[in-house]
């Protein structure tokens, strides 16, 4: 169960992102208490959580001042999630895409070359679970292999700052299930493109890994592109 801050942050920050309270609003403690029926407690805790994710900024002589989209912490989950549940969803989608296309790659290809022998196995082991919840057209189950997948990839590159930015690629994951933007059956194409790249990863094959990993990335983020305007 969400707690009471955790509540009114699910309420308060969408209303940030969609921009209902626009950059240079004021949002003192005593709206949030009056707004959301909440304690002075609960409002001081969600604005400081809001803080730290640089949507408001909290000064003792101006207040809460709504921050504008340039100052936001755009890799925070809570942040990914709204602006995925606002008016600027397909564009952002966009974007997260091409982000997923200039890190996945590499990361695929780092993968092969310093994956333990553990980390080997599973992903041939999720690149086939995989393939059997896609081809049964079980969309829980194939989204929960695939964040499990892309996960083990970022990870096994080795590279600190590609595994931080798993939960980044986990959102886009979740977001397009979601927002039901995943066709009902995971294309055939893309299904075949995973096992490629984890038994790429499994044979040590670099190349092959980033080859098929930016084919993956590029045909989603034209296909988010296309969604946002932003593509062919």
């Amino acid at each position: 169960m969400p707690t009471l801050h955790e509540e009114v942050l699910a309420k308060l920050g969408p209303l940030i992102i969609s921009g209902a309270l626009a950059p240079g609003s004021k949002v003192n403690l005593e709206w949030v208490q009056q707004e959301f029926g909440v304690s002075r407690t609960v409002a001081r805790e969600a604005v400081q959580v809001l803080a730290s994710m640089r949507l408001v900024a909290s000064r003792r002589r101006t207040g809460v001042t709504v921050l504008p989209e340039d100052e936001w912490d755009s890799f925070d989950r809570a942040v990914i999630r709204w602006r995925l549940g606002g008016p600027e969803r397909d564009a952002h989608l966009h974007q997260l895409s091409q982000l997923r296309t200039a890190i996945e790659p590499p990361a695929a290809a780092l993968a092969a070359r310093h994956a333990d022998a553990r980390q080997r196995d599973r992903i041939v082991e999720l690149g086939a679970a995989m393939e059997a919840a896609g081809a049964a057209g079980d969309l829980g189950t194939f989204l929960d292999h695939d964040i499990a997948y892309h996960r083990l990839l970022l990870e096994a590159s080795g590279n600190a700052m590609f595994a931080g930015l798993a939960h980044v690629v986990e959102e886009v994951l979740r977001g397009r299930t979601l927002h039901r933007l995943m066709p009902s059956r995971p294309k055939p194409e893309a299904r075949r493109l995973h096992l490629v790249v984890a038994e790429a990863v499994a044979g040590r094959e670099a190349e092959v890994a980033r080859a098929a990993m930016t084919a993956i990335c590029v045909e989603v983020a034209d296909e988010m592109g296309r969604l946002g305007g932003t593509g062919a």
